[in-house]
């Protein structure tokens, strides 16, 4: 059985939602949530609806789904699109600001 759940459009760039995505990859859903909630990092929180998402997906297609035999299988972060800010500077000139976003897929089956 797997179940799946994406987040798009995310604000934080892809590079550090993928160090939060590596701490969980291929563990129990119970342990994941364990450690996305007490991780510091900004973008854990995000992660940790999803993955409530992904459960309750799992959930709606198969009633009777034992959490602790849910692994994460597949969790990965794409970039997405970069809203391009300005910022004035000294003699006319403008430094550009790149505000980043992500999309985030998680993919949960149940272990063998």
């Amino acid at each position: 059985m797997k179940a799946r759940a994406i987040l798009r459009y995310q604000r934080g760039s892809a590079q550090k939602a993928r160090l939060v995505l590596d701490m969980i990859r291929g563990i129990s859903v119970p342990e994941a949530q364990k450690i996305l909630m007490f991780s510091t990092k900004r973008v854990a929180a995000p992660i940790g609806k999803l993955l409530n998402s992904a459960v309750a997906n799992a959930q709606q297609k198969e009633n009777r789904v034992d959490l602790s035999r849910l692994i994460v299988a597949e969790a990965f972060a794409d970039d997405g699109p970069i809203m391009k800010r300005f910022q004035a500077r000294a003699q006319g000139r403008a430094n550009v600001i790149r505000r980043r976003t992500c999309h985030i897929t998680l993919g949960l089956r149940e272990k063998e």
